[in-house]
């Protein structure tokens, strides 16, 4: 029994050490989400005016361009995917995998050959372990992305889509990453960057009662867009790494505290076990005694007469 009750205290002191690691890791979670918020808010209106730009300058003058122009039959499109590089944050790299596979899947529904890029291990490792192509990754800065991240991830994905598809590019580009909602709530979403679909800019625009500004262009209308390519790309990029970022903080913080709620009942559960070994132990102990002093009462009364 003494060795039943030993078993139950290794195992509590086991689950206690990891409800402290988890508790700390949680906690760590929880403060970066604000940082992350707040990157977060601080890139998302640069990102909507520049988007806003392009659509003025497409919309105003009639230069074919990549970043406005639909192929008129599609035959290649560059996704990138975002995930995690460290794990304990439950189903955030899985759910953000399983919609670039949906993307991916409707894409060649559509005739259209897919090229993969992505950032983070977690999607390196699933594609490398069923040995898929990856056109490009990139690891390291998934927590903390800055904007010269963005342009290092932006650099091929921009020369693809300047690229004629018959020499290895892309006559679209989607991108897959995980949208903050709240810190309950994340939603992995896929956009797509290039071409810009002008019709649903122009929809945005008048469902906030927005009217786009006349511009006159300098040198050139052409000249311009191909300015605003680059940034267009890096800033839509960035924006998606800090929302990835917010949201893999806010899941491994929701993760991490659900292990520590159940390392807390486990814990429960094994001390009651340990108590009952103990109590069994003393009761039994307590039996031994009292039958030890009835054989021995039983023989002294036997050797008196």
């Amino acid at each position: 029994m003494g060795a039943q009750l030993r078993v139950y205290k290794r195992r509590i002191r086991s689950v206690t050490a990891t409800k402290k690691i988890t508790k700390a890791m949680e906690m760590i979670a929880a403060s970066r989400i604000v940082k992350a918020q707040r990157q977060v808010a601080a890139s998302t209106p640069y990102a909507t005016e520049l988007t806003r730009a392009v659509t003025a300058v497409a919309t105003g003058s009639t230069t074919k361009h990549p970043l406005t122009t639909e192929a008129e039959a599609p035959t290649r499109a560059a996704v990138l995917l975002i995930t995690s590089d460290r794990g304990l944050a439950g189903g955030y790299s899985s759910n953000a995998i399983k919609a670039a596979e949906r993307l991916s899947e409707r894409l060649r529904g559509e005739g259209k050959e897919v090229d993969t890029y992505i950032v983070g291990r977690k999607g390196v490792a699933y594609y490398g372990f069923r040995e898929r192509k990856v056109s490009d990754s990139w690891t390291g800065f998934t927590d903390s992305p800055t904007y010269a991240d963005a342009k290092q991830v932006a650099a091929p994905l921009i020369e693809a889509i300047q690229t004629e598809t018959a020499e290895g590019g892309a006559d679209e580009l989607h991108i897959v990453f995980t949208e903050f909602v709240s810190m309950m709530t994340q939603t992995p979403v896929d956009n797509r960057m290039l071409p810009l679909s002008l019709e649903k800019a122009a929809e945005e625009e008048g469902a906030k009662g927005e009217i786009l500004p006349l511009f006159d262009f300098e040198p050139s209308a052409e000249d311009v867009l191909d300015a605003l390519l680059p940034r267009y790309v890096e800033s839509r990029i960035y924006n998606a790494l800090l929302q990835s970022a917010a949201s893999e903080h806010a899941a491994r913080r929701r993760a991490m505290k659900s292990a520590t709620d159940n390392a807390g009942e486990l814990i429960k559960s094994l001390s009651r076990l340990a108590n009952a070994a103990r109590q069994a132990e003393i009761t039994q102990e307590i039996s031994e005694i009292v039958g030890g002093s009835s054989a021995l009462a039983d023989a002294t009364a036997g050797s008196d007469k």
